[in-house]
Parts: structure tokens; C-alpha cells; sequence
């Protein structure tokens, strides 16, 4: 029997899927999910840049993240009501821009601004890294839709990314912890990276004890062993005529 509360082996991704064009109105949009982490990611294109963008004939990306009230085993607040996002919520969505355009050319992309939205339906663990592999899938379908409507000759994404997490619990390398894991590890990881290897962010920290470095090298490894699998569902969801 395996040490995992969920029964995996050490190296193995919960269930992972995505389905494209869940929601009628936006230029691109797709349900993730890992597990019981179920997560909308919607893309939708501005023809207006930033401020600090006019002129430029450049384009940008942003990002933004937040969980429904009962995502989670107890109700929340929402933000909104609050009057204010909160830190998390802030690292989480600033992630997911870096990472997405890491993945895109904006120079390429024309005085147009992609927004993307993140919106947790259910979490159990993996949520930021979950948002990242769906919400590519979201941009990369947007953006195919500017190029089937003549507004742009060529896609402006340079490369597929995906993310998730990897950690330490009871002592062992884990690849994709759900909350169970999360919450009891010894160290927790959240690794993006692209489809030829590169890392795009790394964000790691120690629970417990400190992360060795023979401990790194294979959280890595489990990481970029994952990531390959994901980004092969979303090849082969993309590969798909466009539901829309």
C-alpha cells in the first residue's frame, strides 16, 4: 500500500482533464481539472493596451484569480465583499500573468490586451498550477480566433506551458499534491516550465525541515515529469476541432 493518502504512487499526477469552450460568450475558455480541484478559465480579448502600452503596437496579458465562496470545505468571503483582494490572491493571479507571458510574443500580439480569468470552483490543493495549464489552453484558443477572423497572420504564442506542484511528505519526493499532502508536508513546490524544459518560475519553500539538495533535483524532475503529461492533454485537446 502506497505511504499517499490518496493511494498514488510517489511519482504519479491525480486525474487530470481538460475540456475547451465551456462558456458561450468568451473568446476562449476552458474547465480544468486535477483531481478535485476544478477550475473555469475564461480568455478574453481587449482591442486596448495600457496606458503605458499606447502607442507601442505592442500587446499585454493579464490575469485574474479568485475561489467561489464554497470551493472550499467551509464558506468564504467573498473579495468583494470585503472590499479588497487579499494577498494570496494577488500572488496567485501576478503568477499566472508572469507564466502566460512567458508563453506569448506581445510584440506580436498588436495593441490587444488578453484577460484572463481563474475562477475556482472546487479546490483541493493545486489550484494556482491548475489555473496556469488550464488558462493556457483558454489564450491559446482566443488567440486562434484572432487568426480565423484575419486579425492576425500567425499565432504569437512561442511555446505550450503547464505547471504543478511537487513536495516532501513523510520524507518522499511527491509529484501533485492534493490539500491532504499540502497541508501536512514537509515542503511544497509550484514549478511552471515549458514544453522544451525551460523553467519559467520555481516557487519552493520548506514546512519542516530543510530541502536537501539531492531533495531539489528530484522534486524537479517529478515536476518536469508531470508538467510533459500535462502539456500532452493539452496537445491533444487542442488537436481537436474548436468546440465553438
Amino acid at each position: 500500500m502506497t505511504f499517499r493518502p490518496s493511494q498514488r504512487a510517489a511519482n504519479q499526477l491525480r486525474l487530470f482533464s481538460l475540456d475547451r469552450g465551456i462558456m458561450r460568450h468568451a473568446e476562449g475558455s476552458a474547465m480544468v481539472r486535477a483531481g478535485g480541484t476544478e477550475i473555469i478559465c475564461t480568455a478574453s480579448i481587449e482591442n486596448t493596451v495600457p496606458g503605458f502600452l499606447k502607442g507601442k503596437n505592442q500587446g499585454w496579458l493579464t490575469a485574474e484569480y479568485g475561489m467561489l465562496p464554497r470551493s472550499t470545505s467551509t464558506r468564504m468571503d467573498r473579495e468583494a465583499a470585503r472590499g479588497k483582494q487579499n494577498g494570496r490572491t494577488q500572488e496567485i493571479q501576478r503568477l499566472i500573468g508572469r507564466a502566460l507571458r512567458a508563453a506569448i510574443n506581445l510584440d506580436a500580439l498588436g495593441e490587444r490586451t488578453l484577460r484572463i480569468d481563474c475562477d475556482v470552483i472546487q479546490a483541493d490543493g493545486g489550484t494556482r498550477t491548475a489555473a496556469i495549464s488550464g488558462a493556457f489552453v483558454a489564450a491559446h484558443d482566443a488567440i486562434q480566433r484572432l487568426i480565423d477572423h484575419g486579425e492576425l497572420t500567425t499565432s504569437p504564442i512561442r511555446h505550450f506551458v503547464a505547471a504543478v506542484s511537487v513536495g516532501i511528505f513523510n520524507g518522499i519526493p511527491v509529484l501533485d499534491m492534493d490539500y491532504a499532502e499540502d497541508s501536512a508536508c514537509d515542503a511544497d513546490m509550484n514549478v511552471v516550465m515549458t514544453e522544451a524544459g525551460a523553467f519559467i518560475e520555481v516557487q519552493g519553500t520548506a514546512e519542516g525541515a530543510p530541502i536537501q539538495r539531492e531533495q531539489l533535483q528530484q522534486l524537479l524532475a517529478l515536476a518536469e515529469q508531470g508538467i510533459q503529461q500535462i502539456i500532452a492533454v493539452q496537445h491533444r485537446v487542442l488537436a481537436a476541432p474548436s468546440p465553438t
